[in-house]
């Protein structure tokens, strides 16, 4: 019997046992915070708009996903002088529809779910309606066309693209990661935070306000930007110790960029060789266990092993 989408068979365990994967548990999730409805047009419509284990939601987040790039591709090239001038008469137009286009769809969510308040006031709710609100209010208002330009807060939309099962386990797993460092990256950020402000503090003595070093927050401005490689030369040393310390800094700079990528990817390493533990199989034969979980013979016997999944 086929398995149902978004479930697979766990390693190891018995035939017909089955595991949730990690885009089944986020639906779960959604659906117990917004309220699923059992049946009806709703719940049709609620597997189309919140559910990627079906082929008509995940096709829905595709194009949800190429509507969202397209409008944002509008809003960049109206933001473009020449372009605008030449094409205004198309962007407008073209706006107006993502906007309709992005109203319905938020209208739709509300309809299909039974915690619709829940819905409208969640990080995902808010950034649907930022998408539209904008346009409709510079319409109202024509004061207020400032806000135009939080249109591009459309490009947080985009991460809808990570419920896709294809991409649900790789993201998962980068969230881990980072939340296993964050102590980490906090206490090597707060080191760095250290090491800028006693520069900072000793350039500010070397070089003084003569050479542009005002005050101690400009020597904190300048180490900021001089360990973090950025260099923008608007403030410069001149005076040989405060080159000598200035080189200090640059050299710093690079070991210190490398080690917050070193301990997410310790982290990332760590994870993936506790997936690769957990989904190690047995041979049947010999019971020789820790296989590789895409071994096809074992490595001890020679033995041929079941498919992944169906090993009892």
């Amino acid at each position: 019997m086929p398995e149902r989408a978004g479930r697979r068979t766990a390693p190891g365990a018995g035939a017909g046992v089955v595991q949730d994967t990690p885009s089944t548990k986020r639906e779960h999730d959604i659906a117990e915070a917004f309220g699923r409805p059992d049946k009806g047009w709703r719940r049709s419509l609620y597997a189309v708009m919140f559910e990627t284990g079906t082929a008509a939601g995940k096709r829905f987040d595709q194009l949800l996903f190429v509507a969202i790039l397209a409008s944002l591709a509008v809003i960049m090239a109206d933001s473009v002088a020449f372009l605008s001038q030449r094409l205004g008469g198309l962007f407008g137009p073209l706006e107006w529809a993502f906007t309709v286009l992005f109203t319905i769809e938020y209208v739709l969510r509300l309809l299909c779910v039974r915690r619709p308040l829940r819905y409208a006031t969640s990080f995902y709710g808010v950034v649907d309606l930022l998408a539209f609100l904008p346009t409709y209010a510079a319409l109202l208002a024509p004061n207020l066309a400032f806000l135009i330009g939080i249109r591009v807060l459309r490009l947080l939309r985009i991460f809808r693209v990570f419920k896709l099962r294809l991409f649900t386990e790789e993201y998962l797993m980068m969230g881990r990661a980072l939340r296993a460092s964050s102590r980490k990256i906090m206490v090597f950020l707060s080191v760095v935070l250290l090491i800028v402000l006693v520069m900072g503090t000793i350039m500010y003595v070397v070089e003084g306000p003569r050479y542009g070093f005002t005050s101690i927050p400009v020597g904190v401005y300048w180490a900021i930007s001089t360990i973090a490689t950025v260099g923008f030369g608007d403030i410069t040393p001149h005076t040989a110790l405060g080159r000598f310390i200035a080189s200090v800094m640059m050299l710093l700079g690079w070991g210190i960029l490398a080690v917050p990528t070193g301990i997410v990817t310790m982290e990332m390493t760590l994870a993936e060789s506790a997936r690769r533990r957990a989904a190690a199989r047995t041979c049947q034969a010999c019971l020789t266990p820790g296989l590789d979980h895409d071994a096809n013979y074992c490595k001890h016997c020679g033995a041929a092993l079941e498919p992944a999944g169906r090993e009892r």
